[in-house]
C-alpha cells in the first residue's frame, strides 16, 4: 500500500532477512581436568604427572596477610599468619619434607597433627568451670536446634532433614534429639560415619574465642582420644538416649 508524505507518494519498501546457517563442526575431544574430582587435604593443592594423572603436593607458597583478623590460633596455642600458613607447615611434616626436617623431631611430631583452634592471635581464654561444663551439652543441644530452625527458615536444609525439623517443632521430645542427629551427619562430610578434628572445624573455630567451654567439651566428646567423633560418641557427648536416634539413622543413610 502506497502512502503520501507531503504531497510524495512513497513506495513501501519490503526487506528480507536472510539469516545464513554456519554448520559447527562437532568438538570430538573435550578437556576435562583430571584435577576436578581429586580432593587434596588443607595445605595441599592438586598437580598433574608427566603422563597427565592427578596427584596432590604441599602448598609451595602462601601468601603474607597483613590483615590481622586472618591469623589463626593453633592447638599448640601459637599464631599463625593464615590457614593456609598453617596447614602448608601440617604437609610438610606429614610428608617429611625438609623444610619440616630442620625443626627438632618434638616439634616435627606436633605440627604434624598441628590444626586451627580459633580465628584470630592466641589470647588467654576464660577456663571452663566444672559447672558450666556440667550444663553444657544442654546449651549446645538448645543452639543446635535454632541453628537448625535458621537454617529451615531458609530453606536450606534437604527435604529428609527438614522433615526432621518440622516434627521437632510439633513434638518436643524430639526437639534435641532431632538436631543432634542431624548437625552429626552434617558435619560427617566424608560419610565415613565418623566426624574428625577438620570436620569439626565449622563450629569449633569460630566459636572459641567467644565460648571457652566448646573446645574442651568437642575435646571430651572424643572419648578414645582417636581424633575422630563417632555418631555414638557424639550424642552420649550430647546426653542423648541411643535408641532414640536408629530410626533417623536408617532412613538418613537410605537418602544419602
Amino acid at each position: 500500500k502506497r502512502k503520501k508524505y507531503r504531497g510524495e507518494t512513497i513506495k513501501p519498501i519490503k526487506e528480507e532477512l536472510r539469516v545464513e546457517e554456519v554448520p559447527i563442526d562437532p568438538v570430538d575431544d573435550v578437556f576435562v581436568d583430571p584435577c576436578s574430582n581429586k580432593h587434596c587435604s588443607p595445605g595441599q593443592v592438586c598437580k598433574l604427572t608427566d603422563d597427565g594423572q592427578p596427584y596432590c603436593t604441599c602448598i609451595e607458597e602462601c601468601s603474607f596477610e597483613t590483615d590481622p583478623r586472618r591469623r589463626v590460633c593453633s592447638n599448640l596455642n601459637t599464631t599463625w599468619n593464615s590457614d593456609c600458613a598453617l596447614y602448608q607447615m601440617r604437609c610438610w611434616c606429614k610428608y617429611r619434607d625438609p623444610k619440616c626436617q630442620e625443626l627438632p623431631e618434638e616439634t616435627q611430631e606436633q605440627y604434624r597433627h598441628i590444626h586451627i583452634n580459633y580465628y584470630g592471635e592466641c589470647k588467654l581464654l576464660e577456663e571452663c568451670t566444672e559447672g558450666q561444663m556440667a550444663d553444657f551439652p544442654r546449651r549446645m543441644r538448645d543452639w543446635l536446634f535454632n541453628v537448625m530452625q535458621d537454617m529451615a527458615d531458609r530453606d536450606e536444609l534437604s527435604p529428609y532433614y527438614l522433615k526432621m525439623e518440622r516434627e521437632a517443632q510439633t513434638n518436643l521430645t524430639k526437639r534435641w534429639t532431632n538436631a543432634v542427629v542431624w548437625k552429626w551427619f552434617d558435619l560427617d562430610s566424608s560419610h565415613n560415619r565418623a566426624v574428625s578434628r577438620h570436620e569439626l572445624f565449622p563450629i569449633r573455630a569460630p566459636l572459641v574465642a567467644l565460648e571457652h567451654c566448646i573446645a574442651p567439651f568437642l575435646d571430651g566428646c572424643d572419648s578414645n582420644n582417636d581424633h575422630e567423633i563417632t555418631l555414638e560418641e557424639w550424642v552420649k557427648c550430647m546426653e542423648i538416649e541411643e535408641e532414640d536416634i536408629e530410626a533417623h539413622c536408617e532412613e538418613i543413610r537410605d537418602d544419602e
